[in-house]
């Protein structure tokens, strides 16, 4: 990592819950060991998490894979002030701040809002904090709407760009990309290395959704295109593999 400068974290649902319906703390604490080795190794790091709707659900004990989208705004409403308490929890074991932002795509597509959100995260990263990022799911229904295929992968690609990190990390339940779907086909293989993201890689993306979490492999390839177009290296890992 001795490379990397700045680096983007992004940690999904199905990472954070261990693909269940709840916030799993013990792979919460890993991640955030994790993070703040590389803090401590004077990277800055970002990190842009989902989880806010599982500990919602959590909350309610709600047991709706697919409740409506008033519903999952609640979710996230209620969720997303207990995932950051259980994030400063753990950081603060290693003396470290954290800060929340709640941003939409919205927010970054508008020149002002654009400068106020890279400057307030880069002032963060100067006063070593740690920012931790999230959708507003309370006002942005486009991430929680059923349907559509995003959940923070593209919002973390977009963080990459905006605050010029050299590394964007993707944790998900799978290794990476396969040659085919690994759940389905056992001689899938993984690819170690892709240099140029072209449509035969766009094609191998599956589409493949769950319950619980609202992004999928395709979506991590377009926050990688996304990445590397700017010059920043994108890595689609397992968040369930230790270290």
């Amino acid at each position: 990592m001795k490379n990397y400068a700045r680096v983007v974290v992004k940690a999904g649902t199905n990472v954070l819950t261990s693909k269940t319906q709840r916030l799993n703390k013990n792979v919460v604490s890993k991640l955030v060991a994790q993070l703040a080795w590389l803090h401590n190794q004077g990277i800055e790091v970002l990190l842009v998490t989902s989880g806010a709707i599982a500990v919602g659900r959590q909350v309610l004990d709600y047991n709706l894979n697919s409740p409506d989208v008033p519903s999952r705004q609640v979710l996230a409403s209620i969720g997303q002030s207990r995932l950051m308490h259980i994030y400063q929890q753990y950081f603060s074991k290693y003396n470290l701040r954290v800060a929340q932002a709640l941003i939409t795509k919205e927010d970054i597509s508008q020149r002002q809002g654009y400068l106020n959100i890279r400057n307030t995260l880069i002032t963060l990263l100067s006063k070593k904090v740690i920012p931790i990022i999230n959708e507003n799911d309370v006002v942005a229904i486009s991430e929680i709407q059923e349907n559509i295929i995003g959940d923070n992968d593209s919002l973390s690609a977009l963080v990459t760009n905006l605050v010029d990190a050299d590394l964007l990390i993707m944790l998900t339940d799978t290794a990476g990309l396969y040659t085919a779907d690994p759940k389905r086909n056992k001689k899938a293989q993984l690819i170690d290395k892709v240099a140029i993201i072209n449509d035969e890689i766009t094609k191998l993306a599956n589409n493949n959704t769950n319950p619980m979490g609202r992004g999928g492999i395709a979506a991590k390839i377009a926050a990688a295109q996304l990445v590397t177009s700017s010059g920043s290296t994108a890595v689609i890992a397992s968040g369930l593999t230790d270290n």
